[in-house]
């Protein structure tokens, strides 16, 4: 009896550690309480393997961490390249939930952790949309049933790595400055056209990366990743960017703004493949897929570790210098280059639906053929960046996030009156309907102007020496398009607070006009130079006012401000 219990313990021990995937005969993914049970096994088995809490989410769970060090350090080590796999930020996509278990188990079982690289793996970002299990993307091919998009107060996290409405991105956030990573695998599955490719990718916009660290990965490390991925069997082609057209006619590369992993991950010269395996290839294979992604980047980072370590620690100190930052990008249609690409022929039907013709790809007509593929982008607009800037301590929600993010702010010692450039907004556009959670502004404009303006002890000044410096530049100057202005944390701003009645201010601004003949000769070129401005009485008392001592400075009046001097 004594043996038979035994041999039931034994066992039950050894199944525990195969996946829920394996288990479903590769059916089935993980749901999180199996995720977090299997991590926590490994983590009891093996002495190179932890399990460590870095926060909380939304939905009241912990995110984890599961670290995995050759050396049994369990915390960011400088002499060695910091390899992070983010998976689960879309949980219905959940190829890298998956195929991180197996993974993770296979390193360990095998002791083939890289001495120089620490290995870190979040078992499921999106916790929330995790435990929110269903079977919502109707265009998936399998598995049977799996999390949501969107976390518990229904966010994308794909969108919320500035804004940071939620606990999930806040943790997330913390986690990446303590462990500063050279490169992050952001684990996905793709929507769209279809073709023959399992594995799509895109690395972080490589003209928006630091050009030494962009060079490397350009030139050396994604050339070596596209042919061991060849070699094993899923060769890869670029994210398949062509949304409302068939790919063949050529597509444009991922404008990867800093809302999204990648483009925020660049903002700290840290390299990002966001894996996005074609959503129509079986699930097992497109598990396959996303583990020898991830198996060859190990090697490539352990094989080129020195370098990956040398290159950002340049570029982090390069930042702290630079003057000029760019702040949105614009795709240059004149410089294509081509691709090889395995599609299937897209070919147009009358639609059993509808009647009207429709859209399909003919599975029985494959082709390749060489198609351009455009990936140049190019500055639109720029800012150069001021000696600091000064932040007054009621923008505690800006502060706080420039200190969860690196940046150093210094409280002023003393109430304090200092001469800043001040920017004004000018115009601005906002969506009529909101887009995760906001209704972000777009095509801002700003003028400049020098003003002395009144701060008290407590208020920060933010030099701009720092290595976060393309974060903060990113995060505070209004125009950029991921700033904490589109994402409305200045709205308070753009509302008048006091104003005038126009029957008491009739005989003020004529007073004005008698006594001020510059502010008369304004208004006269205006009207001349204005025919709906001469025609209206309204627009004449607001044109006054706006140039009289009683108009309030704050309207409108960006409240970061500028030290150039």
């Amino acid at each position: 009896m004594k043996k038979l219990v035994l041999l039931i313990f034994l066992s039950q021990s050894l199944f525990a550690q195969i996946t829920p995937y394996e288990k479903s005969k590769e059916q089935e993914t993980a749901t999180y309480d199996e995720i977090i049970q299997f991590y926590r096994e490994l983590d009891k088995k093996y002495d190179q393997a932890s399990l460590i809490e870095v926060g909380t989410t939304d939905i009241g769970k912990p995110l984890h961490l599961f670290v995995l060090s050759a050396n049994k350090v369990f915390k960011p080590q400088s002499d060695k390249v910091t390899l992070l796999v983010n998976n689960g930020i879309h949980p219905g996509e959940p190829e890298g939930i998956d195929a991180s278990m197996m993974w993770a188990r296979e390193l360990l079982e095998k002791k083939a952790l890289p001495a120089n690289v620490v290995l870190c793996i979040v078992p499921v970002y999106n916790v929330d949309g995790c435990l929110n299990r269903g079977v919502s993307r109707i265009n998936q091919n399998g598995p049977n049933s799996y999390g949501f998009r969107a976390n518990s107060r229904n966010y994308d996290l794909n969108r919320d790595f500035i804004k940071t409405d939620s606990k999930n991105s806040e943790s997330w956030q913390r986690m990446f400055q303590a462990w500063k990573p050279h490169i992050i695998i952001d684990n996905h599955t793709s929507n769209g056209a279809d073709y023959q490719h399992a594995v799509t990718y895109f690395p972080t916009q490589k003209d928006k990366f630091n050009s030494e660290v962009s060079a490397f990965f350009t030139k050396t490390f994604k050339p070596q990743l596209d042919q061991q991925l060849t070699q094993s069997g899923f060769e890869p082609v670029p994210y398949v960017n062509a949304f409302g057209a068939t790919p063949e006619t050529g597509y444009q590369g991922f404008n990867d703004g800093s809302r999204y992993s990648s483009g925020y991950a660049s903002l700290f010269n840290c390299e990002t493949f966001v894996v996005e395996l074609h959503m129509l290839k079986e699930y097992p294979k497109r598990v396959k897929g996303t583990y020898a992604f991830m198996e060859i980047t190990l090697g490539l980072a352990a094989q080129n570790a020195a370098t990956l370590i040398a290159n950002k620690k340049k570029a982090d100190e390069t930042i702290a210098n630079q003057t000029t930052f760019p702040l949105s990008w614009k795709l240059d249609k004149t410089v294509a280059d081509s691709i090889t690409f395995k599609g299937f022929a897209a070919k147009y039907k009358p639609s059993e639906v509808s009647g009207l013709t429709r859209l399909y790809y003919e599975r029985n007509e494959p082709f390749t053929k060489r198609i351009p593929f455009f990936d140049k982008f190019v500055p639109d607009v720029k800012v150069e960046k001021p000696k600091a800037y000064v932040l007054p301590q009621s923008w505690a929600r800006v502060a706080e996030l420039l200190k969860i993010n690196g940046v150093q702010l210094q409280p002023l010692a003393a109430d304090t009156e200092m001469e800043v450039d001040v920017y004004y907004i000018e115009d601005y556009k906002s969506p009529a309907k909101p887009y995760e959670g906001h209704y972000n502004h777009t095509g801002v404009l700003v003028r400049s102007e020098k003003q002395k303006i009144q701060f008290y002890k407590g208020d920060f000044l933010i030099n701009t020496n720092q290595k976060t410096n393309r974060y903060l530049v990113a995060a505070l100057e209004p125009q950029g398009p991921d700033s904490f202005f589109s994402w409305n944390f200045f709205d308070s701003i753009l509302a008048q607070k006091e104003h005038f009645s126009a029957y008491v201010f009739e005989d003020v601004a004529a007073e004005m006009l008698r006594k001020d003949a510059t502010l008369k000769e304004k208004l006269e070129e205006r009207k001349k130079s204005d025919e709906a401005f001469a025609k209206s009485g309204a627009a004449q008392l607001e044109f006054i006012y706006r140039n009289s001592p009683y108009s309030e400075k704050s309207y409108l009046r960006y409240p970061v401000y500028r030290l150039t001097k």
